[in-house]
């Protein structure tokens, strides 16, 4: 009987542990879910409000469009400069291009490209997290609308 118990015990501890495994990915997929859907809000709130309305909700930290370390920007497509940041509102003005991450990836250079060149994808860098106050490898996703680069990134640790 402690055999039987004991194997039970077992096999449930590898099926939790086979079920934690297998979702793992889809919490990753289900995050960038999430800010692929945030981006999408913010580009129906750019169509539909216009571009200053979008900036002001963004830099207001609408819930819309911030949720921890979640959040989106708008940034100008013409040249990088970011119209709306809402977790540093420092960055806001400033294109920072050639500023790189710690690992001296220019993201910022690449997001503005790939928004210009095939209007969204991903970009993957490293960037401190707002939640976690530490350095995290974090991908975003960007779409180009009208004349802005809407990107909204999630943390990937």
């Amino acid at each position: 009987m402690n055999t039987t118990s004991c194997s039970r015990r077992q096999a449930s501890w590898l099926l939790a542990t086979a079920a934690l495994f297998c979702a793992a990915p889809s919490l990753a997929a289900s995050e960038q879910q999430l800010a692929i859907a945030m981006t999408e809000r913010a580009a129906a709130a750019l169509k539909s409000q216009g571009k200053a309305k979008l900036v002001e909700r963004v830099n207001a930290k609408d819930p819309e469009f911030a949720a921890g370390e979640i959040y989106a920007m708008v940034l100008q497509a013409s040249d990088g400069v970011m119209l709306a940041h809402p977790i540093n509102p420092k960055l806001v003005g400033k294109a920072m291009l050639d500023v790189p991450d710690p690992d001296g990836k220019l993201f910022r250079k690449e997001r503005l490209e790939l928004g210009n060149s095939k209007g969204k994808g991903w970009v993957d860098y490293k960037y401190k997290n707002p939640v976690s106050n530490k350095i995290e490898a974090k991908t975003a996703y960007v779409l180009k609308v009208d004349d802005v680069i809407i990107s909204v990134g999630v943390y990937k640790d």
